[in-house]
């Protein structure tokens, strides 16, 4: 067995060398290297992507890092997209990651192909930039958005995310760390089935929330498309 097979020893037993193999020629854009970015970098990292675009213009702050699971105390002032990068390819030596500390839209100028953009941002008039791009460029990417103690996950293809949501400039509420890892991991666990193959349910929002008795509930919401 191979180095890179024995790091990925569990997830070959779960779809074979081949397409573990498939995953080194993958390239992913994650928008925003914040809370949910952070998950989404080191689940996906792990799991053997090839190539990552990390995009992010904001530094670090003390106030981030209690859900932001890539800093650690130290790193407040460092760029995120930056900082980010570092700890992917420590974890993972078959990864490369390049940090855009740029704004999604001098990124999208760039002209760069992905297999997959993610959007782990924390603002919805970028959220409608992403859709906008990835509409124009039948770029098939996954939404995330979390508050409080709930979050919604989506996989666009067909629909478009500014006709299902409000755009304003409102900002979110408190966030609790542990809903900030969950639907990142969600948004990790649509993203590496569409990456290998497995079949994918697009286009259907899930909206995950606790009740007041701290009962958690999943709904699902069929979007329209065009």
């Amino acid at each position: 067995m191979n180095e890179a097979h024995e790091f990925f020893n569990r997830q070959i037993k779960l779809w074979g060398e081949e397409t573990q193999d498939s995953l080194a020629s993958k390239k992913v854009a994650i928008i925003g290297s914040g809370g949910l970015g952070c998950t989404l970098a080191i689940a996906l990292g792990a799991s053997g992507i090839g190539e990552f675009a990390l995009v992010d213009f904001d530094e670090v702050g003390v106030h981030n890092i209690h859900r932001q699971i890539g800093f650690k105390v130290g790193d407040d002032g460092k760029f995120k997209s930056e900082v980010l990068k570092e700890l992917v390819e420590s974890r993972c030596p078959y990864t490369k990651a390049t940090a855009y500390v740029e704004s999604f839209e001098e990124f999208a100028k760039r002209g760069l192909e992905f297999d997959i953009v993610i959007d782990a941002t924390d603002n919805l008039p970028t959220r409608a930039a992403i859709n906008e791009y990835c509409m124009k460029n039948n770029q098939a990417w996954i939404y995330g958005s979390v508050e409080e103690f709930h979050g919604q996950v989506c996989f666009f293809d067909k629909a478009s995310y500014e006709a299902v949501f409000q755009i304003n400039d409102r900002k979110p509420n408190g966030i609790a760390c542990p809903i900030v890892m969950h639907i990142g991991s969600l948004q990790a666990n649509l993203a590496i089935r569409y990456l290998t193959g497995l079949p994918v349910k697009k286009d259907v929002l899930y909206y995950l929330s606790f009740d007041e008795e701290g009962v958690i509930s999943t709904k699902k919401f069929n979007l329209p498309t065009n």
